[in-house]
């Protein structure tokens, strides 16, 4: 990752990918552009974005961060669904932090035509 590509590991600077999501000026296609979005949002801590993809049914009602949290990069291992095409989607990624990493299948749902985390089942 140069230090003009977005957080999320796609080659994009930040404000060209994640970064229109995060403003509003575009809403994430697809499950898997939303999962990068939310940990690009983790690493800028930016919890607003957070809670407005998170689900109605799941959502906290606010976010706390560690502030000793350095996310250092992101991994996708696998999506199903959650194309323009579908409903629901899955994605299975690894995301890493200075001391460790976190493997997460999160799902996803469209709520009025917009792309939202619902939860997450955590792997090995």
């Amino acid at each position: 990752m140069t230090t003009r590509s977005c957080p999320c590991g796609l080659p994009e600077a930040y404000e060209d990918c994640c970064g229109r999501f995060h403003t509003g000026a575009a809403a994430a296609p697809t499950a898997e552009r939303l999962m990068r979005s939310r940990y690009c949002a983790f690493v800028r801590r930016d919890g607003g974005y957070l809670l407005r993809t998170w689900h109605p049914r799941t959502r906290p009602e606010r976010i706390d961060f560690d502030p000793g949290m350095r996310w250092t990069g992101l991994e996708i291992l696998d999506t199903d669904g959650g194309s323009a095409f579908h409903s629901t989607g899955t994605v299975t990624f690894r995301a890493c932090y200075r001391g460790g990493s976190l493997h997460e299948r999160s799902r996803f749902e469209r709520v009025d035509g917009g792309w939202v985390y619902v939860d997450g089942e955590f792997l090995d």
